[in-house]
């Protein structure tokens, strides 16, 4: 351990002489994943930017795996061929889909919400949120995308914010969306493009390709709004004002109805977003033009009711 409190191998491997950092080096068994790798710079980059005021070369480095996982997320949404995403809460259970077979992550407010004993609707303090985050996008070597749910801010300066902490923590998209915390009311859809199109500016000063996932509620408002054509053209008009403002996807949880899926995808330049509950209709979803496939809040509930059948079995 140098004077200074760092460790002089860490950081002579960083630095990997005149050709740069020798990645999976065989005299660096402990660091051979690119996940290690990864969240060896990480823990770099925050000593020397504690001791020494300086973030160059391990920024330069961890950003440019981030931007790298972020080209490589969204070239996974193809219609017809869609991107599945089985929702996790905290490092562990991303952990566990990662080795399932999964293309990428992606978390659920409301399941993270529950895992920290809180309740959804921004409910969380954001910097736990990006805690979680952090540890999300350390534990896995795969791209994250982050629920950021409405934005966490209600002006979109502090919408850029909240972006540019996501981006820090590790996150290479998000989603965000337009209903008002607590109230449960849809915000004006100008209003929300100019937090779509903050939220862009934020992605792109950090030189990263930051997919801005535009949640709307329109199709999750209750029994009392009817699924019709109606809707369905004003769905199709916010995704016109989000696209042009910047965002990447289009998400509509609650729309289930096969025709104007259907149709959603042909008049949408965005890529669609449904949110599913069973394997069974990914084949379905992806024949009418479905880019990406979430499973939500799902996989919590699933397991805390198999936590509690095998704690009752165990106990009784």
């Amino acid at each position: 351990m140098s004077p200074s409190g760092i460790d002089i191998q860490a950081t002579t491997f960083c630095h990997g002489g005149t050709n740069g950092i020798a990645l999976g080096s065989g005299s660096h068994s402990e660091l051979r994943t690119r996940r290690d790798i990864y969240r060896a710079l990480q823990l770099l980059q925050a000593l020397v930017k504690r001791r020494f005021n300086v973030a160059g070369l391990t920024t330069n480095i961890v950003g440019d795996v981030q931007a790298s996982k972020a080209e490589a997320f969204s070239r996974l949404h193809v219609p017809g061929d869609p991107v599945v995403l089985y929702n996790v809460w905290d490092a562990g259970s991303a952990q566990t889909v990662a080795k399932a077979g999964a293309k990428a992550i992606a978390t659920s407010s409301w399941a993270v919400a529950k895992a920290h004993g809180s309740e959804d609707g921004e409910r969380i303090p954001y910097e736990d949120a990006i805690r979680n985050l952090r540890e999300i996008a350390a534990a896995v070597d795969l791209p994250v995308s982050f629920d950021l749910e409405s934005g966490y801010g209600e002006t979109p300066e502090a919408v850029s914010r909240s972006i540019s902490l996501a981006i820090g923590a590790g996150a290479i998209g998000c989603n965000i969306e337009d209903r008002l915390p607590g109230t449960g009311s849809i915000r004006d859809a100008l209003l929300q493009a100019a937090r779509i199109r903050s939220a862009r500016r934020a992605a792109s000063e950090s030189k990263v390709s930051f997919f801005i996932n535009a949640r709307t509620d329109l199709f999750f408002q209750g029994p009392s709004v009817p699924h019709d054509e109606a809707l369905l053209a004003r769905l199709i008009e916010r995704s016109h004002a989000y696209a042009e403002a910047g965002a990447s996807g289009l998400f509509v949880p609650g729309l289930a109805a096969v025709d104007l899926i259907a149709e959603l995808t042909k008049q949408s330049s965005l890529p669609i977003n449904i949110l599913t509950d069973s394997p069974e209709t990914v084949r379905l979803l992806a024949d009418i033009g479905v880019a990406r496939i979430s499973y939500g809040a799902g996989p919590y509930i699933e397991s805390l009711r198999a936590l509690e059948q095998a704690a009752r079995a165990a106990l009784n």
